[in-house]
């Protein structure tokens, strides 16, 4: 288990918050923390342990998180879901970074064949907000939303180029508190220190000699600090304003393809003029819109107290809707913004802020007056074991769901690139002595199957009346057409474009259900389902890539 740092304490215990702060909210925030170092999922009596809170508080928190939709009771585990994303999407989204420069760390990462990160000071660490990453077998890439100390990175020191006295004192403080950066689950804990390089006054003067070397040279250089193998160069990218450090762009490779020494030669060069393209792009992007806000929160947190009672913790959901008010044109907001945005009181909406800065989640916007901000550790609150996701994991539980609820097996598949196949990605099956078992990443004619012939529907130019068909009534029907007595439907599954990116469906036995059936009975399930995983398919995907396999 990480080591609990201050701010982790207090939501443990609910010690040492502001007098007006709201406890229900504080330790709600530590639930989501504990179960996102946790990879995702973690059992009630395993957050009892690892947030000192007693189980009945456990169970009514993570009852009400389940009611927001930020995780779900699978079993015996509480599993974070993509729900939760919003809340680190709101701080992508009011940051506006990713959407800006996202593309081009894309684009870069193309040309160079090599993984290509941004990442953003948090405090005396980095934070990754956006990845562009290599599918190899050996590939180098961390997750949105991850933490790194500031020391063991490339961007770090650029960014402690720009550190005043406070920022130094504040690093030594951790340093001297957690000399093995175990408040870090993105990196591998340092040795104990075995040499003299290893103590602590050698990594501080190994730290500063390598900030004086970024302040002078304009660019930072990780040479295996993280872990043995790794290595990275990174470039600053400044905002036009203020002409200070808005974000970092790396490219991180391994020493097996790029020695350390060789970065600045072979990699360097090509990530300044992609930084260059980053700046103008910043000089040039209009104000943004304002998204709309959140609408009928506070109704609604009204209503489900008064439906669940005592089982929904109403401070806690007030509380933690208070960060989405913020977003795309509205990074900055007064109290007032907040309160009208969710339609809390202004007392709510001050407690619920006081209680956010206490434990680092906003803090006062700089150079505007009576206004607040979204920091990154926003991105705690589950971003990174969900930001390395896929749309079969993604689907997988509401496949299960669907299977259950109909009593017959469901099932995810996408088209092969040559148009001609479909590729069973996902499924759930049912315990009938007769039922339908197609494994996952079994291949079938796209023209024989509903799945196939609803995604063929989705291509443009001209289509065969029977695709039509299936096109204009958004599902297609297979009867018994690639086997005697096999029957199904099926429907797509859509990205954020509205592009059929897979397609889900139910099959069954032509003895159990007639094609009518098919349609009242199980295409209703189907499509709610279809529904649901696109919901989260376009949580996950707002700032993030979800793979379709």
């Amino acid at each position: 288990m990480p080591a609990m740092t201050a701010v982790d304490a207090d939501a443990r215990a609910g010690a040492g918050l502001p007098a007006e702060a709201v406890g229900p909210l504080a330790r709600g925030v530590g639930v989501l923390r504990r179960l996102a170092e946790a990879g995702g999922t973690l059992s009630p009596s395993a957050l009892e342990r690892a947030t000192g809170l007693a189980r009945s508080t456990v169970d009514r928190i993570t009852a009400t998180l389940a009611r927001m939709g930020y995780v779900r009771l699978d079993g015996r585990d509480v599993v974070l879901t993509p729900g939760v994303l919003e809340l680190g999407n709101a701080y992508l989204a009011a940051l506006r970074l990713p959407a800006l420069l996202g593309a081009r760390a894309d684009t870069l990462a193309d040309e160079l064949d090599e993984s290509v990160s941004l990442a953003v000071a948090d405090r005396d660490g980095i934070r990754f907000i956006h990845q562009a990453t290599r599918r190899r077998a050996l590939s180098v890439s961390f997750r949105i939303g991850d933490l790194l100390p500031a020391e063991r990175t490339a961007p770090g020191a650029l960014f402690a180029t720009q550190w005043a006295e406070p920022d130094w004192a504040r690093w030594r403080t951790r340093r001297a508190e957690d000399p093995r950066d175990t408040a870090f689950p993105a990196v591998p804990p340092r040795p104990e220190p075995a040499t003299a390089d290893d103590t602590a006054d050698a990594v501080e003067a190994a730290f500063a000699d390598r900030v004086r070397a970024a302040r002078r040279d304009g660019w930072a250089l990780d040479d295996q600090l993280i872990e043995p193998g790794l290595v990275a160069v990174s470039a600053p990218v400044r905002d036009p304003r203020t002409g200070r450090v808005a974000c970092v762009a790396s490219v991180v490779s391994h020493t097996s393809r790029h020695p350390a020494a060789e970065l600045p030669a072979t990699l360097l060069p090509r990530l300044r003029t992609a930084v260059e393209a980053m700046e103008a792009d910043l000089r040039a992007a209009p104000p943004p819109e304002p998204g709309p806000a959140p609408a009928g929160l506070a109704t609604w947190t009204t209503a489900t107290k008064q439906e669940l009672g005592r089982d929904f913790v109403e401070s806690l959901a007030r509380g933690l809707t208070v960060l989405t008010a913020f977003g795309e044109g509205r990074p900055a907001l007064s109290l007032t913004d907040v309160a009208r945005a969710t339609g809390l009181s202004r007392a709510t909406a001050r407690r619920a802020l006081l209680t956010h800065e206490h434990l680092g989640l906003v803090a006062p916007a700089a150079h505007q007056d009576r206004t607040f901000t979204l920091t990154p550790r926003v991105l705690d609150l589950g971003f990174p074991p969900l930001s390395r996701t896929t749309l079969p994991r993604l689907a997988q539980p509401h496949l299960r769901a669907l299977a259950d609820r109909v009593r017959e097996p469901a099932a995810l598949a996408v088209l092969t690139a040559d148009g001609t196949e479909v590729q069973y990605t996902a499924g759930a099956d049912t315990s009938g002595v007769l039922t339908v078992r197609i494994p996952v990443g079994a291949r079938l004619p796209a023209a024989a199957t509903s799945l196939g012939r609803v995604l063929l529907a989705d291509a443009d130019g001209p289509l065969s009346p029977e695709l039509a068909e299936a096109k204009a009534r958004g599902y297609a029907l297979a009867d018994e057409e690639l086997e005697s007595g096999l029957r199904s439907v099926a429907v797509p599954v859509r990205d954020r474009t509205g592009r059929a990116v897979a397609a889900v469906n139910v099959a069954t036995h032509a003895a159990r259900r007639t094609l009518e059936d098919c349609v009242q009975r199980l295409l209703p399930a189907l499509r709610a389902t279809a529904d649901d995983i696109q919901r989260d398919l376009h949580q996950v995907s707002r700032f993030t890539k979800v793979p379709t396999t």
